[in-house]
């Protein structure tokens, strides 16, 4: 199994459709026999899910996401793990193990916004999905 978790400085990136890198796991008999850190050549949202497939990657984990790269993944055969945070090795190692704990409905909705600042809508205000800039996590807290 090839896992692809967005990746930047050793955590989890929280935008799926801005991240510059993945870390691509290879698992076998329950333990990641290999790691490579992969660019994803200028690559944004929904075009990230072709990435992917060409790396092989099985499972995505991530932090937020939006629709249309949702769907792509689900087009790609890719199953997908968001609204994770934290430490990518650590993400791995707990779905490895059967105790990742994800968000399935994980989102990033500022799509079909145009001009204002674009929140997420998972917790209903003040988190910035940092659309404009790449800044900020996408509100999720790991719950």
């Amino acid at each position: 199994m090839r896992i692809a978790v967005t990746f930047e400085n050793g955590q989890i990136f929280q935008h799926f459709g801005h991240t510059e890198q993945f870390k691509i796991y290879d698992v076998e008999d329950g333990k990641v026999v290999s790691s490579q850190v992969a660019g994803t050549d200028g690559q944004g949202h929904g075009a990230l899910a072709g990435v992917l497939k060409a790396l092989g990657a099985d499972v995505l984990i991530c932090g937020g996401i939006g629709g249309g790269a949702r769907a792509a993944l689900d087009a790609g055969g890719i199953k997908l793990y968001g609204g994770v945070s934290g430490s990518a090795d650590e993400a791995v190692e707990a779905f490895i193990a059967g105790r990742l704990s994800y968000d399935p409905e994980a989102r990033c909705d500022h799509h079909g916004h145009h001009g204002e600042e674009h929140s997420c809508g998972h917790h209903g205000g003040g988190h910035s999905c940092g659309h404009h800039g790449g800044q900020g996590p996408c509100g999720h807290h790991g719950e």
